[in-house]
């Protein structure tokens, strides 16, 4: 074994990869020196280069596989490796879910110090593949262009992803196994009449040209499909050829829409909204509840384990019918209004007005007369005594966005009072660190269930539930 001082980079060692980090990289050690190994898993002896070494650690990618892993799966996409969207479809259903377990605790231990942490349950995904109702490609005129692919391939034209770090690329995508079947049809066919109305693709460098991004949201439940092209400028009249061929392909589309995007920022939405076809926006239910969720709102990824996550949330909270629930971060009201059914008053609050539009209009549209919603900044709205409005609440209900609560939001919580907390993150990191503010702050860790939202990908959903001392 080499001497982890003399690792350098430009190295290929034999490396046996023990487990995963969060992120989805193998680790590997070489005494107590840890290398990330990308596209690796656990399981596998590798024959790797050392591309970066740093103090505390190394980074470094396979050049060979010298033991294959018990876990290796076949991977159904062949874009995988590249496109940077799934991380390890080829290990399987099973260990992905107990390496995402086995980081939570990791990740708790180290950064809340909780010395004997454990995750209380874990709810695997009912579908591991085909489960995303929202899915987001690029247009570019700049295609990343794979090794093998034959001379003379069109390099102006893409429609897919991101290469992972590279702003300027976009690998053209012709299918995606994390989206239902039908949105592998409207990917190919809107790229097949997009080159045939020679419409142009939108390029990063010089901010030419018309398309931009394409999304698509599905109906689970409900069998809606949104589609939005988003655009450099308005044009209808150029855009039509390509939404009715869309349209005339695929009848099961219910919404078509056109954002509008003139400024250079890199962002799927624009600064403002054409209604171009359908209805105004996609309908989908959870249990009994119906949301109406228009091109840009949030709404849970996965539908059918929302449902899942929002009974883990509710069984959580415990509530009896005499309470009244905080909902911050409450984006267009699923997890409000789920609450609702069981509970004596709920408020909601959100910093997206769209979302706080179609939380309104959903609360009518489910005769929930007990849900205010609220359009609130939450890094600081409560600062100037604003809280003091609303009725206190029993429980607070928090589902912040990936880079967690602002700090502000974090210590104001205890303030309010609250006899339980249920933090509902998708960043374990975050929510570990303010799991360790909120011990310091009267407020104990009972219970956290991980609910596996996102099959193949690094991402993790946790529901802690805290309780006042």
């Amino acid at each position: 074994m080499k001497d982890p001082q003399k690792i350098k980079r430009g190295d290929e060692l034999e490396l046996q990869i023990e487990s995963l980090a969060y992120g989805g990289k193998g680790i590997a050690r070489v005494d107590d020196y840890v290398i990330f190994v990308k596209n690796a898993i656990p399981g596998q002896k590798v024959r790797a280069l050392i591309y970066k070494k740093r103090k505390g650690y190394g980074e470094a990618r396979p050049l060979e596989v010298l033991t294959e892993s018990p876990h290796k799966v076949d991977a159904p996409c062949d874009h995988f490796l590249t496109c940077g969207g799934c991380k390890v479809q080829q290990l399987s259903y099973e260990e992905q879910v107990a390496q995402k377990k086995q980081q939570v605790e990791n990740i708790f231990q180290r950064q809340a110090g909780i010395s004997e942490f454990e995750i209380h349950d874990v709810v695997p995904a009912v579908n591991p593949f085909n489960y995303r109702n929202k899915m987001e490609f690029t247009f570019s005129n700049n295609r990343w262009v794979l090794p093998g692919e034959p001379e003379g391939v069109d390099r102006d034209f893409a429609l897919g992803m991101h290469i992972p770090k590279r702003w300027d690329k976009i690998l053209n995508i012709d299918a995606c196994h994390l989206m239902p079947e039908i949105g592998t049809e409207i990917l190919n066919k809107t790229q097949s009449l997009a080159k045939e109305l020679k419409l142009k693709a939108y390029d990063q460098k010089t901010h030419n040209g018309f398309l931009r991004y394409l999304l698509m949201r599905f109906g689970h439940n409900t069998g809606d499909i949104l589609v939005n092209l988003v655009t450099s400028y308005e044009n209808p009249d150029l855009l039509k050829p390509l939404i009715d061929g869309l349209i005339a392909a695929f009848p099961q589309i219910t919404t078509v829409v056109n954002n509008i995007n003139t400024r250079k920022a890199d962002v799927a939405f624009g600064e403002y909204e054409l209604h171009l076809h359908g209805k105004p926006c996609l309908e989908e239910k959870l249990g009994d509840l119906t949301f109406e969720i228009s091109a840009n709102s949030f709404f849970q990824t996965n539908t059918v384990m929302a449902e899942k996550l929002y009974e883990t949330a509710l069984d959580g909270a415990g509530l009896t019918g005499e309470e009244v629930v905080f909902d911050l971060y409450c984006g267009t009201g699923s997890i409000s209004l789920f609450l609702a059914q069981k509970a004596k008053e709920v408020h909601g609050f959100e910093v997206i007005v769209s979302s706080v539009e179609d939380a309104t209009r959903n609360a009518v549209r489910n005769g929930a007369g007990n849900v205010h919603f609220h359009v609130a900044n939450l890094d600081n709205f409560f600062k100037f005594g604003v809280g003091k409005k609303y009725p206190k609440p029993d429980v607070i209900i928090v589902d912040p966005p990936r880079a967690g609560m602002h700090k502000f939001m974090t210590n104001y919580l205890p303030k309010f009072g609250a006899q339980k907390i249920v933090y509902i993150s998708c960043n374990p990191t975050t929510q570990a660190r303010d799991t360790e503010i909120l011990h310091m702050n009267g407020y104990r860790l009972k219970k956290i269930t991980m609910v596996d939202m996102f099959p193949h990908t690094p991402h993790i959903e946790a529901v802690g539930i805290f309780e006042k001392q």
